[in-house]
């Protein structure tokens, strides 16, 4: 585990168990790291679908510059993620939808970042959702989009197994009706669709059983 993981993890000890492990448990098994690393120094950053917060205070610790606003709908994580990561001077968490947050500063971002989230709503959703990411970033804004490739693989249907259990049986994540992966080309599609241009797709799946992809993409 890099310094930076366990730095960041530490702001997470004062959860309760159960919270702590699930926030450790998301910190082995995605490659964050490699997200928060592509962030633009300096940037004024929105995590849209923030959970417990860890990527938002990897982005803010990674780089003190940065300021990041966090938002997700579920009160019950933003809450988890204000105990924990609330001290950072240079993070700003809030119960919102990115409809609420692109109301609040249009184009008022430097760079978007989306993890883990699309596959949780309903597939006829996304293009609306990738356009709203689009209106909070101004000309040339970088968006970071990290999630699991649909390639039919055995990390595929492992992925689908594992958030059914994560949403259906013990309730820890929310989704709306989603639990769905589609292929880098029509993710590609939707993205240029919405507004982007991409720049770079990075595979993350190696050392992981979750088929992990980055989009980076600039808003056009």
């Amino acid at each position: 585990m890099s310094s930076l993981t366990e730095t960041t993890l530490k702001l997470f000890s004062v959860l309760p168990p159960a919270e702590r492990f699930h926030v450790r448990a998301r910190a082995l098994s995605a490659p964050l790291e490699a997200v928060a690393w592509r962030v633009p120094r300096g940037a004024v950053v929105a995590e849209v679908g923030c959970g417990h917060g860890l990527l938002s205070a990897m982005i803010a610790t990674e780089d003190r510059s940065r300021t990041v606003y966090a938002v997700d709908p579920d009160p019950r994580k933003v809450k988890w993620a204000e105990e924990a990561a609330g001290g950072l001077p240079n993070v700003h968490f809030e119960v919102a939808t990115v409809e609420r947050l692109v109301a609040q500063r249009p184009g008022g971002f430097d760079a978007a970042v989306v993890s883990d989230v699309l596959y949780l709503l309903p597939r006829e959703q996304w293009p609306e959702f990738l356009r709203s990411v689009r209106a909070l970033l101004h000309l040339g804004g970088r968006f970071l989009l990290k999630e699991a490739e649909g390639n039919r693989s055995w990390k595929h249907y492992k992925c689908l197994a594992q958030e059914w259990v994560m949403v259906k049986l013990l309730g820890r994540t929310k989704a709306g009706g989603g639990l769905v992966l589609e292929p880098q080309d029509t993710v590609v599609a939707l993205l240029q669709e919405a507004g982007f241009k991409l720049r770079e797709v990075v595979e993350l799946d190696k050392g992981y059983t979750t088929p992990h992809i980055l989009y980076v993409a600039e808003a056009a």
